[in-house]
């Protein structure tokens, strides 16, 4: 099988070469000493150069969007940190083709947390397709969001009522408020809402859910992060304490224990259709849950709307007033807010799409190379060989100057009428944004659910208020935002 897929890939791969004319070239750069090397480039990455300029430099220095390095976190965790970094619109999408690349135990790229924080299971977002396993827990997953796809709007109309009361209050007495935090609270709401039909603060987490479950990602994700320490003495101190030995499970594990207990008790319904209907045992299935709620979702949206906030706050009151006459225009037409409306208003799809393609929310991908096969850039092929780890670094894909005009610009209305045409190159969900998520495939299982949220989360924004303005800066792994001020819509 593994002969006849390369064979099938190399005749595929010289035909297109042929007839693009690339030269085939040697895939250039240098991973170093084995342990001294993955060192290097870390420091680099995290305090010497920073993320983004790492990446520029080596395009620079290697005059290629394709070429080797090392990828933090390095040992002693990660035993084999080199990949193959693809930087283009044009190479990247190989990632999602599960015929080349092997998904296996690389979400978090180099390295695996330890299976004890996921309960000793390796949970959907660890497997290939290719595992038995994987199209159960998958379509597991796609189910329970279908049989809850009526509650995505209400709910989440509900969270954000209670979220703008509180900024405003804040606002207010303050003279302005923290957006992640109340954002934070909000997210883990809804989703334990949607899940469990009931609220959090009803359980015994009560108000507890976000701090449990930010402690919980912390320790598995510590070694990919920094705290954006200039180079000084205490960089090394950080990379030292972050990127020697991950963090123990022990240290969590109580917190861990809540979270669990409270989605077996009240998540019962989800976990009584894993079993009946998918044949998946109660207690993976709820290892899953949690990991589906906490994980995926409530971790994406800690990343995904502080993001979404920054870049609409970024592109000032021109902007706003025409989403907000798009919205206003559309919901008086069509009598409320329902998925329909938000169908029709094709500014705010352009905008939350132009956020998911300059700032995606989850910028890396990684993937094994299953057999040897060719991979192309705009300007030459290369061959990549079995084993091999791939990597690609997101933003670059999707702000390529060769597939997008003023590329490090947000564009509002980029995908109003033919730009909808770019959307192909939009690749934030694992996958094309012009491609459906399926079991069989790697794809974001909530992937419209996320799109829809951001959507609505633009149109009660403007509903409510004429413009605002933030402060923004990064911590970790999200933006952190601030309100300095809200314009509230004038009675008429």
């Amino acid at each position: 099988m593994s002969s006849s897929s390369s064979s099938s890939s190399s005749s595929s791969s010289s035909s297109l070469l042929s007839t693009l004319q690339l030269p085939l070239k040697p895939i250039p750069g240098d991973c170093g000493h084995t342990f001294f090397g993955p060192f290097r480039d870390r420091l680099a990455y995290f305090y010497n150069e920073g993320r983004d300029k790492f990446f520029e430099n080596r395009i620079q220095k290697h005059k290629s969007t394709i070429f080797k390095t090392n990828m933090p976190p390095g040992p002693l965790i990660a035993s084999c940190p080199r990949v193959v970094c693809l930087l283009d619109a044009v190479s990247f999408p190989v990632l999602f083709d599960t015929s080349k690349v092997e998904k296996r135990d690389v979400l978090d790229g180099t390295f695996l947390p330890s299976l004890a924080y996921t309960g000793g299971h390796r949970v959907c977002a660890y497997l290939d397709p290719s595992e038995p396993k994987h199209t159960s827990l998958k379509s597991f997953i796609l189910s329970t969001l279908s049989a809850r796809h009526h509650k995505f709007i209400p709910l989440f109309q509900t969270g954000l009522s209670e979220l703008f009361n509180e900024l405003e209050a804040q606002i207010s007495s303050k003279k302005e408020a923290y957006f992640n935090t109340l954002s934070d609270t909000m997210s883990f709401n809804y989703v334990f809402r949607l899940f469990c039909d009931k609220s959090p603060s009803e359980t015994r987490i009560g108000f507890k859910g976000p701090k449990l479950v930010d402690k919980w990602l912390l320790f598995q994700l510590a070694p990919l992060g920094s705290l954006g320490l200039l180079p000084n003495l205490l960089c090394y101190l950080e990379d030292i304490l972050l990127r020697t030995f991950t963090f123990p499970f022990f240290l969590v594990k109580s917190d861990y224990k809540k979270l669990y207990d409270v989605f077996y008790e009240f998540g019962s319904s989800v976990l009584d259709e894993a079993e009946s209907k998918f044949g998946i045992e109660r207690d993976e299935a709820c290892h899953n849950l949690v990991f589906l709620a906490g994980f995926n979702a409530y971790g994406g949206m800690k990343v995904l709307f502080p993001g979404l906030i920054k870049w609409v706050a970024l592109a000032g009151q021109k902007l706003h007033k025409k989403l907000a006459d798009e919205i206003r225009t559309t919901v008086e037409v069509e009598g409320g807010v329902t998925l329909y409306a938000l169908n029709k208003m094709v500014l705010t799809k352009s905008v939350v799409y132009e956020y998911l393609r300059i700032d995606p929310p989850v910028p890396f991908q990684y993937g094994k190379a299953k057999v040897d096969f060719v991979i192309q850039s705009h300007d030459a092929a290369f061959e990549i060989k079995k084993g091999e780890m791939i990597f690609g670094y997101q933003p670059f894909a999707t702000k390529d100057p060769k597939v997008f005009e003023n590329p490090e610009e947000f564009v509002g209305d980029r995908f109003v009428g033919e730009g909808e045409k770019l959307l192909k190159y939009v690749y934030w969900s694992n996958g094309r944004e012009t491609e459906e998520t399926r079991a069989g495939n790697k794809h974001c299982a909530g992937k419209d659910l996320v799109v829809q949220l951001c959507r609505v989360m633009v149109v009660e924004l403007f509903l409510r208020y004429e413009t605002f303005e933030v402060e923004s800066g990064t911590f970790m792994f999200a933006p952190s935002v601030t309100f300095k001020s809200l314009t509230k819509v004038s009675s008429p």
